[in-house]
């Protein structure tokens, strides 16, 4: 213990104050990415008779990095970081980063946890439980429908949950099936494809003209994607691969690489051009309903078709981009073609017919690229790849396109499906809101009953504390404002709030409130912890445990306490968010609520002596320490309304309110400090009480003095 708080010498001096303030140790860490060689060992364990697992490279144009895993020369599955293939952020505002792998029939093979920086995991519930629940996914399908906590779901695989850190593995399951099922769809694994909006469109096969080959690559009908050997030197400048040799430089960057044509054989004038009345019709034939064929031709010192075809089956160096779908062709996408029949056309040394299947969902009246991989050996096994590619319309002239365009549903957020799944807690909280809100609108009407509103009061808090503390873990946080700090510098995303429905329905309620009548209405009334340090306050007095107050000066002056914490947590937090998330733990929120005491022996004792002294001290922690109520107070003094009433004679002919006020908030003066005022209502019960408010006692009497059998009230008012 000794040894870890002594050990300052690389904190800079904002986090040695802020220690110094904590009094207790953090035991927290951030979790240290786990490196290349840890993932290569996770995939080996995977794929046992694995012989070689290569390096990350992109898929294709703006697509994913893959690692495909092999066994000799037959590929058995392919590695990919979830990072590089979908962007969902996770509770802290960042995602969370996996290691996934399947192999070539779909079935996933590793789901391990690379990084993160979930503040509910890097201090409290164990990593290891994070790890375990990743695990869960392992020998799942990417067609399987899967879902978190919930059983008995028709045609769904369900897994179980964490207690306390129900979105960060809602999260993790979305970002571990949505990445390997857009991998497999990438990929032609599985069979299934991204569905994505389209318009579809045809080929006009009324429109047919004779043509030449200027013509046609004249018009756009053939597309041309020439490089020289400069073009590939330059692209592997930096690399492992680059090109090392000084000898016959000019020479070398002006030599042609490759020359390549390519075109789509489905338009009528290009393909009967091309290939004659004959073998056209007979390619349309072979074509099934959506299927579509492109023509290659090349000529150079690199071949576009290469060999690698003919071991695994697939053209590795030629595929198509529409969008986010690469489409990869097979052999059994290929024809030879040998006889062409188009005037003035060049010879070339490679040509070919390709098929794009109608799986793809390839569009006809959207651009596409036709990519050429290029790879240089590095090494015995290792290569460095790099891609080119050329652009590809269709003619406006050749196509038909419907006069309505026909889309496909896009798959459901996931903040979706977590609202849905909360309905229960959704509901119950909003009605509470609404009855919280009523109340403070017609509080006037309600302080003038006072045991009605004791009651209702000291219900409301029981229920703050089990329903939206320990039930719907409601907690808010300093973090949470830090986040939502930090989003609006780095780049504001609804889905990151909407991914916790209890949490953005309070901040929310809050805002507005807050913009209203200030920070009270959760500090009093919505705030589990708070609300669970006021019942043992009341439990306390009950008992007839002795209260202790602080001199007001003193107390006024401790206010700013929780200020200089708010500023040196913010400060922190500048320069790193998980070290504001470490130190933030001078909120025991976490401890007490979250994990409901389930932690390490410090963080139990550090809450423990809070809600002790909060048995003395009404809410001493609320009033000295907290850094949420700071932040909450800065925006209250903008609040539009000032309703808690107060009289001429407060503060200099009468205390009671004053030494009433349990948080202290009502100076000698008798002005409420409204951003110390928890708006519990307890001195404007008082105004309205003709039996207890010293001028309102004088004016009874003084207006019932001449009755027969009058009795005047005395003042008898006690602090509580």
């Amino acid at each position: 213990m000794l040894k870890k708080i002594f050990l300052w010498s690389n904190r800079n001096f904002l986090q040695r104050v802020l220690l110094l303030l904590l009094i207790f140790p953090s035991f927290a860490y951030s979790m240290v990415p786990v490196n290349f060689d840890e993932q290569t060992a996770t995939l080996k364990e995977a794929f046992p008779s694995a012989t070689k697992i290569s390096d990350k490279i992109p898929f294709a144009h703006k697509q994913p990095e893959i690692r495909t895993i092999y066994q000799g020369e037959e590929i058995i599955g392919y590695a990919f970081e979830t990072v590089d293939v979908v962007d969902v952020a996770a509770y802290s505002g960042k995602p969370v980063n996996l290691l996934v792998a399947i192999d070539t029939k779909g079935e996933i093979k590793v789901a391990r946890v690379l990084e993160h920086h979930e503040p509910i995991l890097l201090i409290g519930i164990p990593e290891q439980q994070l790890f375990d629940f990743a695990d869960q996914l392992v020998g799942m399908d990417v067609k399987d429908h899967v879902i978190v906590g919930r059983s008995g779901i028709e045609n769904a695989h369900s897994i179980d949950s964490i207690s306390g850190a129900t979105v960060t593995v809602m999260v993790v399951n979305e970002v571990v099936m949505r990445s390997a099922r857009k991998v497999a769809s990438l990929l032609n694994i599985g069979g299934i494809t991204d569905k994505v909006t389209k318009q579809a469109a045809s080929i006009n096969e009324d429109v047919f003209n004779e043509a030449d080959w200027p013509q046609l690559t004249g018009d756009g009908s053939i597309r041309r994607l020439q490089l020289s050997y400069g073009d590939i030197d330059k692209a592997f400048e930096g690399t492992r691969a680059a090109f090392k040799g000084k000898a016959n430089a000019a020479e070398r960057e002006q030599k042609n690489f490759i020359d390549l044509y390519y075109t789509l054989l489905d338009i009528p004038t290009v393909g009967r051009n091309v290939l004659g009345e004959d073998q056209y019709n007979w390619l349309v034939s072979e074509l099934n309903p959506g299927d579509h064929a492109i023509a290659v031709f090349g000529k150079g010192d690199y071949s576009f078709k290469g060999t690698g075809y003919v071991r695994g089956g697939i053209f590795d160096r030629i595929q198509l981009q529409q969008d986010d779908k690469s489409i990869m062709f097979r052999d059994s996408d290929f024809y030879r073609l040998s006889d062409v029949y188009l005037q003035g056309m060049p010879s070339f040394s490679e040509m070919a017919i390709f098929i794009i299947r109608d799986s793809y969902e390839f569009e006809l009246s959207q651009n596409w690229q036709l990519e050429l991989l290029v790879r240089r050996q590095v090494g015995a096994l290792d290569g460095v790849f790099t891609r080119f590619s050329g652009d590809y319309s269709v003619p406006e002239k050749y196509l038909e396109k419907p006069p309505m365009e026909i889309t496909e549903a896009q798959d459901e957020a996931l903040w979706v499906s977590v609202w849905r799944n909360k309905v229960f807690q959704i509901t119950v909280l909003g009605i509470s809101l609404f009855m919280l809100f009523s109340v403070i609108v017609m509080q006037d009407v309600l302080v003038k009953y006072p045991r009605f509103f004791r009651w209702f009061r000291l219900s409301f808090l029981v229920y703050t504390l089990f329903f939206i503390g320990w039930y719907t873990l409601g907690q808010l946080s300093i973090v949470n404002v830090f986040t939502f700090v930090h989003s609006l510098v780095n780049g504001f995303k609804w889905d990151t709030f909407l991914l916790d429905p209890i949490m953005f329905i309070l901040w929310s309620f809050v805002a507005v409130t807050l913009l209203l009548w200030g920070r009270g209405i959760f500090c009093g009334w919505l705030c589990p912890f708070g609300a669970l340090q006021e019942l043992i306050s009341e439990i306390a007095r009950k008992l007839r445990v002795r209260q202790f107050e602080l001199p007001f000066a003193v107390h006024e002056r401790l206010w700013a306490l929780k200020y200089l914490i708010l500023l040196l947590l913010f400060a922190i937090s500048l320069e790193s968010m998980s070290d504001a998330e470490r130190y933030a733990e001078v909120e025991p929120f976490k401890t007490v609520i979250m994990l409901k005491f389930q932690r390490e022996w410090a963080y139990v004792f550090y809450a423990a002596v809070l809600l002790i002294i909060s048995a003395f001290t009404h809410k001493a922690y609320c009033r000295y320490i907290c850094p949420l109520g700071a932040a909450l107070a800065i925006p209250s003094r903008f609040r539009l309304f000032d309703w808690l009433k107060r009289r001429k004679e407060c503060g200099t002919q009468c205390q009671i309110c004053a030494n009433e006020c349990e948080i202290q908030a009502i100076h000698p003066s008798g002005k409420i400090n409204a951003n110390e005022c928890h708006w519990c209502l307890d001195c404007q019960v008082t105004y309205h009480n003709e039996t207890k408010c010293p001028p309102l006692i004088k004016r009874y009497n003084k207006r019932h003095k001449m009755e027969k059998g009058f009795i005047p009230i005395t003042i008898a008012a006690e602090k509580k």
